[in-house]
């Protein structure tokens, strides 16, 4: 994994849920990249996912990336082993809690098996240059016009034992 990268990510949400957006930011060498998306109904913790989703795949092979973030949500589920324990305990916290964003949190285990990745959280609004414009970029996308669908938030997901009455 000969490239080092450095992404930084942030999420909005106006509402939580409400309109929400992703920015990213990301730096190879003197070449800096910057991304970003809304959608019309989401969460603040899912659009701060995306953005790191988001920024992984825009990444063409392997690559060693330094991924910050303003999330302690992600950081700390990353970084402490939280998401891949409510995987293999079914996308569970609890016996009888479910983890939220579980589609999200697959897509980014995949993407840090992928790639060599480790999380650093920076505090948000602490004049961070990279976390600032990122958070910029998260802002303006959630106040797009006619926005799309975040399909995980909004489609209810039916668990299988539900699907049929007998």
């Amino acid at each position: 994994m000969p490239d080092n990268i450095q992404i930084f990510t942030d999420g909005a949400c106006k509402g939580n849920p409400g309109p929400g957006g992703y920015g990213v930011v990301l730096i190879s060498g003197v070449r800096t990249w910057e991304l970003s998306g809304g959608f019309r109904k989401t969460t603040n913790n899912r659009m701060e996912l995306l953005a790191c989703i988001k920024g992984l795949r825009s990444l063409k092979h392997p690559c060693s990336v330094v991924l910050t973030s303003d999330s302690k949500y992600v950081v700390n589920a990353m970084v402490k082993g939280w998401a891949k324990r409510w995987r293999s305990n079914g996308w569970k916290l609890s016996p009888s809690k479910p983890a939220k964003n579980h589609d999200l949190w697959s897509d980014l285990l995949g993407l840090s098996t992928t790639h060599r990745v480790s999380f650093k959280w920076v505090k948000g609004h602490s004049e961070h240059p990279q976390n600032e414009r990122c958070d910029e970029l998260a802002v303006a996308a959630s106040n797009g016009k006619e926005l799309p669908a975040d399909l995980g938030f909004e489609t209810p997901i039916i668990p299988e034992g539900d699907l049929f009455s007998l």
